[in-house]
């Protein structure tokens, strides 16, 4: 009957032990274990306490359950003659190991079952000698410990009970040993590389709303643009819509009887460069004009030399020639102020200068 609830309470254990295995991240690498202890033997063995050796193979399977296959070996000396008594032990022995991440040492408790076999030698001589005594019987193993780990190497310290149910042995069903051993562990291989961190998704796309949007190209987004319709190039406001665009060259004027740009004259046509590169569909004629001094075939052929010299300097900052009709001179033919013909009142500074007529 003690067999059976030890054997019900062994597989209970290690059931328990299988349950519990996680998908955590721990050191699952194969160790060897190797130790020697002291036996402490049951008293009605009657044999002396002694030394005894251990080695083993084993393995974490979860963060705190670990596996491992152990070889036991005592030979101690019978108390009453100088007889041998030798015990040989496989088992396989579970540990839960009462630990966190990161610690170093940490408590345990170990539980186990395995197969022992007994060689001793009885008084009862013969003509050759003592009798001898084999036998295999269940071994049941339980206890608890301390454990220490460096990365690749260990350390345990353990108190166990060991119960050897040896019931051929002539003097009892079962015994009860304990055994308090140290053993160093020693682990096989390297640590996995960790698994690369994959990297996090990227950022959902912005979501764009009207004001980030200008399906007209007009440079007023949706959001304020009251004339979402309007022509590309076309001249607008800012609420989208087309506005009138005249460029005024009314400053351009002229010294008299001159085709030379005066500097006055320049800053105004550097503003009208501006407005014909913001506008790239914008066509213009360049027109020139005199006052009304002279013969009309003079006033001709002057107004065109000012309007050439506008035409050329609107060239020359990046405005292609073909945006522009002319240059064409009207002489006097188009004045801004009447004046008489005669010197000098016939000498009208508005009459003698350039215009951008917009052509579209």
């Amino acid at each position: 009957m003690k067999k059976k609830i030890l054997c019900c309470a062994l597989l209970g254990l290690m059931g328990a032990a299988q349950g519990v295995a996680a998908q955590e991240v721990f050191d699952d690498r194969w160790y060897v274990t190797a130790g020697f202890g002291y036996g402490m033997f049951d008293g009605s063995r009657n044999v002396d306490d002694n030394f005894t050796g251990q080695i083993g193979v084993g393995k974490f399977i979860a963060p705190r359950w670990s596996w491992d296959a152990e070889l036991f070996y005592a030979n101690p000396e019978d108390n009453n003659a100088d007889l041998n008594w030798s015990m040989y032990s496989g088992s396989l022995v579970g540990r839960y190991h009462m630990r966190d991440e990161g610690d170093t040492w940490w408590p345990y408790l170990s539980f186990g079952a395995g197969m022992a076999r007994a060689e001793d030698e009885s008084a009862a001589f013969n003509n050759q000698g003592p009798t001898e005594r084999k036998d295999n019987n269940l071994l049941l193993l339980a206890g608890m410990g301390l454990q220490a780990d460096w990365g690749r190497y260990g350390a345990r310290a353990e108190l166990g009970s060991r119960w050897d149910f040896d019931d051929r042995s002539g003097i009892s069903d079962d015994f009860n040993d304990w055994v308090a051993s140290v053993s160093l562990v020693v682990k096989l291989g390297d640590l996995p590389e960790p698994p690369a961190a994959e990297p996090p998704p990227p950022p959902p796309p912005p979501v764009k709303t009207c004001a980030d949007m200008d399906d007209d190209g007009d440079g007023v987004n949706n959001c304020e643009d009251k004339c979402p319709n309007s022509q590309a190039g076309q001249a607008v406001g800012p609420d989208g819509c087309p506005v009138p665009l005249t460029i005024d060259l009314r400053g351009v004027n002229f010294d008299f009887d001159k085709a030379t740009l005066r500097p006055d004259a320049i800053a105004i046509l550097d503003e009208a460069v501006g407005i014909l590169s913001k506008y790239p569909e914008i066509r213009v004629e360049v027109a020139g004009h005199t006052d009304l001094c002279g013969s009309d075939g003079y006033n001709q052929k002057l107004s065109e030399s000012r309007a050439k010299a506008v035409f050329d300097y609107l060239t020359s900052k990046g405005i292609a020639a073909s945006r522009m009709s002319g240059p064409t001179g009207y002489g006097e033919s188009r004045p801004l102020e009447s004046t008489a013909q005669s010197f000098p009142g016939c000498k009208s500074e508005k009459n003698r200068r350039t215009e951008l007529n917009v052509q579209n």
